[in-house]
């Protein structure tokens, strides 16, 4: 479209007709003096009481006749006092209505704004209006005026809107000369902004390729990549090569730039059996207190409970048991080390043993503590245990900074209360969380770690478990015996089968695992679809909301989890009248579906039947739509134990629950498992993967597909290298332990 063709229109926003969060498009209905004119554009940030100057041409919308379409958007500040009063009436200033806005504009007529902005004390004189409450509309002005300006600049480069308010929160009053100067510090925090975005921007500002901002930054941007993947280091020659490789500079630059680093302690070197590593300071920080806080554990234990044999035989008469050895040997560790790790797999008696030292530990009159990293890994530890168990993060009390980072009230100033700590699903538990949890613990105090530790590492940085158990300097028992109740369960024999190397059994037809053989990825799909909707429902009760969970491997592909939670949604939960929808992004979510968070947000408000409200819900929470209210645009969503109002910019972090990933499933027991096995890249084939999500089924598994697959991944023991420091910090000697 020429630009002699493009037209100019000012007006003041009198409605938002309508606004997609995602993407920023709106409607908005505005006022050129005698008439009222519908603009269509992306513009996010025009809000009712704005003067808008827009830049575009009219069309004829088949449905909505004459609308202007803008491709510019910009705000213009109200200069005429009708302007203004009906700007700050509008609410676009909170804490002004009607009332005070027209006492604001009485005195100060055209001038009120910049008046607000700069001479609050001026502000404070009028009659209702404090000090306090002055500067807050001067901060809010300013805020106004700094965001648009943001967004405007940002919007050049494709950078969203909710990413434009992050930034400015993070940064400040004048981030945009900061960013032209330094468009990198856009990819530092979480603001959904990526190294590539940031590079962009930088070549237009004229930054050379070899600057040291763009070095440094870049190096940083793959360490804190690789956090992702669960490395808290990176082998120096490793990184250095990633980084010449991904910035297509030279390795010597590099190497010069990464040695500045490691003087300044940008990044922190280490060096492991003659490797040298790199950190990033926090991590390098937090491997290395979770690793002195242990030694103290260890060096200051808790007192000894006496007499654990008799105490052990008053269990066994009183529940009727006889605890194997392995049992007996874990429960006396318990009692009388200042730490414990136990683990082993499913029907093992991890249940058992953790129960009896419970008892005694109360017995004695300890208080012990129970705890898990999610919220049904917790709900089933209290089931098994009839003891309340918490969320770590329920346990820990957090809160939220300004910048959504977890602050957790209990710390090394405001330590828990118990005299022991017993932590279920610690394989899931990443270094940060675990530090938190180490700081929060008194010297004295038990500390009992459960886990699978042939399961999946944690999502987050580190392998906590791992490293625990290969350190060697803390007493681990590793239960084996699959005792007689379990082996009735082909799922728990399988699980060990499958773990050990060996080929599970696939043509039992009476038990509760099941395979069903389909040679084509479309019979697959179609088989599970009908296990969900019919054939699990009415031979077992079973309800695909509440009871079977799908499995895959895989994101992607034919039965990979978006195209499977496509077909099943449409089959379990199909498009109806007489059920709300909404868009966000690609998804189209409806009221019944079955969702989940995939990732943390610590802003969403939940809250229980019994009154009691927080924020927060995690990665890997399982949910139902209960009901979109478009109205005020505001999605309800049912958890297991709490109801969540989700804005519709906040559920850009849901996604389809039909089906999941296996790593998504982990911390979680599904009555059926549901698991499509055909061939995949052996990344996401192997062993442990498998093994993780036959465990995560407790009466019925069921594997649909090539049993060629099964044998292949029972063969394929590649575990994912992950690089950390924790193992090395246990073992040196500095004079802790």
């Amino acid at each position: 479209m020429d630009n002699e063709n493009l037209l100019q229109l000012e007006g003041a926003v009198e409605n938002i007709v309508y606004r997609n969060e995602e993407n920023g498009y709106t409607v908005i209905e505005i006022s050129d003096g005698d008439d009222y004119i519908t603009a269509v554009g992306i513009m996010p940030q025009a809000n009712v009481g704005d003067t808008v100057k827009l830049t575009g041409v009219y069309t004829n919308h088949r449905n909505y006749g004459r609308q202007f379409s803008a491709q510019i958007c910009e705000i213009c500040r109200p200069t005429e006092s009708a302007d203004i009063l009906r700007y700050l009436s509008s609410g676009a200033i909170k804490g002004i209505g009607a009332s005070t806005a027209q006492r604001l504009v009485s005195e100060f007529g055209e001038a009120t704004l910049d008046v607000m902005e700069t001479q609050p004390e001026r502000v404070a004189l009028i009659k209702g209006i404090s000090k306090s409450k002055a500067l807050d509309f001067a901060n809010q002005l300013k805020t106004n005026t700094g965001v648009r300006t943001l967004m405007l600049y940002l919007g050049e480069y494709g950078i969203s809107n909710t990413s434009a308010v992050k930034i400015y929160n993070a940064l400040g009053s004048g981030c945009v000369d900061r960013i032209r100067e330094n468009p990198y510090i856009l990819c530092q925090g979480d603001f959904g902004v990526s190294f590539e975005s940031a590079d962009f921007i930088a070549k237009k500002e004229s930054l050379e390729p070899e600057s040291g901002v763009r070095l440094r930054a870049g190096i940083t941007y793959i360490l804190r990549h690789n956090e992702r993947n669960g490395h808290t280091c990176l082998p120096k020659e490793k990184l250095v090569a990633i980084s010449a490789d991904f910035l297509n500079v030279g390795v010597d630059r590099i190497n010069d730039c990464m040695e500045e680093m490691l003087f300044d302690r940008s990044l922190i070197g280490e060096t492991f059996d003659e490797t040298e590593f790199v950190f990033t300071p926090q991590l390098h920080l937090s491997e290395m207190y979770v690793s002195s806080r242990i030694k103290m554990l260890l060096k200051f234990p808790a007192e000894k409970i006496k007499d654990i044999d008799k105490e052990i035989e008053y269990c066994e008469k009183t529940d009727g048991i006889t605890y194997a050895d392995l049992q007996k040997q874990a429960i006396n560790s318990a009692l009388t080390e200042g730490m414990l790790v136990l683990t082993g797999g499913p029907g093992t008696g991890k249940t058992t043993t953790l129960n009896a030292i419970i008892k005694i530990l109360k017995d004695k009159g300890k208080k012990v503590l129970l705890s898990a990293p999610t919220g049904r890994a917790a709900q089933r530890m209290s089931e098994l245990t009839g003891d309340e168990a918490k969320t770590l993060h329920r346990l820990l009390e957090v809160s939220w900074d300004k910048h959504d980072n977890p602050v957790f009230n209990k710390n090394e100033r405001n330590q828990l209360k118990c005299d022991a700590l017993i932590v279920d699903e610690v394989s899931m538990v990443d270094t940060f969380i675990f530090e938190s949890v180490m700081r929060a613990l008194p010297l004295g105090c038990r500390l009992v770690l459960v886990g699978d530790s042939d399961q999946l590492p944690s999502v987050g940085p580190g392998n906590v478990l791992g490293d625990l158990i290969e350190s060697g300097i803390i007493p681990v028992v590793r239960l084996n015996e699959i005792f007689r109740q379990a082996q009735q369960s082909l799922i728990v024999t399988n699980a060990h089968k499958i773990v050990n190397g060996e080929m599970p059994v696939l043509s039992n037809t009476d038990k509760d695992f099941f395979f069903l053989q389909k040679n084509n990825k479309s019979d697959v799909t179609n088989v599970i679809v009908d296990l969900c909707v019919s054939r699990l429902p009415k031979a077992y009760g079973y309800s695909a909301f509440d009871n079977i969970q799908v499995l895959s491997p895989s994101k992607k592909g034919e039965l990979g989890t978006a195209e499977l939670n496509f077909k099943l949604q449409n089959a379990l939960n199909p498009k109806s009248d007489d059920k709300q929808e909404v868009t966000i992004g690609s998804k189209t979510f409806r009221t019944g579906d079955k969702v989940m968070q995939i990732k943390n947000n610590y802003d969403i408000r939940w809250f229980k039947d019994n009154g009691e409200t927080g924020e927060g819900i995690f990665n890997g929470d399982i949910g139902i739509i209960e009901k979109i209210d478009k109205k005020v645009k505001i999605i309800k969503i049912s958890f297991y134990d709490k109801t969540a109002a989700y804005t519709y910019e906040s559920a850009s972090d849901l996604d389809f629950a039909y089906a999941v990933t296996v790593h998504k499933s982990q911390g979680n027991e599904f009555d059926a498992v549901i698991i499509p096995m055909f061939q995949g890249p052996p990344q996401l084939y192997y062993r442990n993967l498998l093994y993780t999500a036959v465990t995560r089924a407790k009466k019925t598994l069921i594997l649909v597909g090539n049993p060629y697959t099964v044998e292949y991944m029972v063969n394929n023991n590649r575990r994912t290298k992950r690089y950390s420091g924790l193992k090395e910090f246990l073992l040196r000697d500095d004079g802790l332990y």
